[in-house]
């Protein structure tokens, strides 16, 4: 199989380029502290959900599938996670300078990762239905580079579109709206871990 024919790249892109938390994070992320700011939580992302997916070519996403409580508790953790986020956003104001109010970290958004759903769905559909027949070594960097090489345009995009719509986004009222509706966004996919 040729690299540039592999199916992986359409699947990965398809399944990171939809809503789910990074996305809807880094949107938020960049409308409200800007590009330049929200590039330490980016390029959290693009490593953490790289790790994720070459972690689940050595079977540790089979062991998540084997063990239902431990999947269980990851979704509860993952979830109270998330909420607090979208409370986070909803009750957020436009751009603020204080120092308290920062972007998320490299590292929280490595950590996040480790609990953000839609990555080991996506991970775990990917090696499942898109096997390269390569050694445990071999999938795992070829998952890892698929999954950061195609996150890190996603990224961009969305962080980017984040940033431009600051320009839509001049009146308090505006703010408020697109920030509930982001965490609304993450509160609905909080509820959607368990269904």
């Amino acid at each position: 199989m040729s690299v540039l024919l592999d199916p992986i790249y359409a699947f990965v892109f398809l399944g990171l380029f939809s809503p789910g938390p990074n996305v809807i994070l880094l949107t938020a992320s960049g409308a409200r502290f800007g590009f330049q700011r929200t590039l330490p939580h980016l390029a959290g992302v693009v490593l953490g959900v790289g790790i994720i997916a070459g972690l689940t070519a050595f079977g540790l996403g089979a062991i998540l599938i084997a063990m239902p409580q431990l999947t269980l508790a990851l979704k509860g953790i993952a979830a109270v996670w998330i909420l607090w986020m979208a409370w986070r956003l909803w009750s957020s104001e436009a751009r603020l300078n204080d120092a308290s109010d920062a972007p998320m970290t490299f590292t929280q958004a490595v950590l996040f990762q480790w609990l953000n759903p839609k990555i080991w769905a996506v991970a775990l559909s990917g090696i499942t239905l898109y096997p390269g027949g390569f050694s445990p070594i071999g999938e795992a960097v070829r998952l890892a580079s698929a999954f950061s090489g195609i996150n890190l345009g996603v990224c961009i995009f969305w962080t980017a579109a984040g940033t431009l719509l600051t320009f839509l986004l001049t009146s308090p009222a505006a703010w408020r709206i697109f920030m509930r509706v982001m965490a609304l966004a993450l509160v609905a996919f909080s509820i959607m871990l368990f269904v």
